[in-house]
């Protein structure tokens, strides 16, 4: 009998802590959703407008066509009404940690004023906010800093938003673009040429080694 007990507090517990939310922060195995609000209103706002679906995937595989670039999310433009009920479904293409994470909103109900969905692998989770009535365009990216330089960026305009960010792929050039310069002076041409002729030297020396050797294996014995 005390075994039984045992066992069915063992997975009542298990249960509990499978799907934690404390402070915010909705947690399991799987990753989590900072900041969840489906209800409470921004002070500005005197009713949800609308409900706005948005489904995003993050991934390696939607760079392509960006060269130099390494992670982003299929679609990276966004607008909706104000006071608009945002429901987002990120839905993580890669076996790697990758985020939705928006700043901006207000810090009396978003703490630090993020709405953040985190996968640590492939999956998908869900999670809503709710925008303020002025127009704004807010910042979305990957909170891993390489994975944000690499690509990961995304912009959500509330009303006429506030203009476009910089660097979106595809959507608006980068603030410091990637640029390797080459500047060839006379010394970098003279060892050019220089390393041509050695390499044309080594090449007749060694025909040479080697023509003289086929002739002294082809002699009579």
């Amino acid at each position: 009998m005390k075994t039984l007990l045992l066992l069915i507090l063992l997975l009542s517990s298990t249960a509990t802590f499978s799907a934690m939310n404390h402070g915010g922060m909705i947690m399991d195995e799987s990753g989590m959703i900072m900041n969840h609000n489906p209800d409470k209103l921004p002070k500005d706002c005197k009713e949800i407008s609308k409900d706005v679906d948005i489904t995003i995937r993050g991934g390696h595989k939607f760079v392509k066509g960006f060269n130099g670039k390494m992670f982003t999310y299929d679609k990276r433009d966004w607008q909706v009404p104000a006071c608009a009920r945002v429901n987002v479904t990120f839905i993580n293409e890669d076996d790697i940690r990758h985020q939705f994470m928006l700043h901006g909103l207000p810090g009396y109900l978003y703490p630090k004023g993020m709405f953040t969905i985190e996968l640590y692998g492939k999956g998908q989770k869900t999670g809503s906010f709710i925008v303020p009535s002025r127009d704004y365009t807010y910042y979305i990216h990957c909170e891993v800093s390489t994975h944000t330089e690499k690509g990961m960026k995304a912009q959500l305009k509330v009303g006429e938003g506030s203009g476009d960010l910089d660097s979106i792929l595809g959507l608006t050039v980068p603030l410091t673009p990637d640029y390797y310069p080459i500047h060839n002076d006379r010394f970098t041409w003279a060892a050019l040429a220089f390393s041509i002729i050695l390499g044309a030297l080594s090449i007749r020396w060694l025909n040479n080694i080697l023509a003289r050797k086929m002739k002294k294996t082809s002699k009579p014995t």
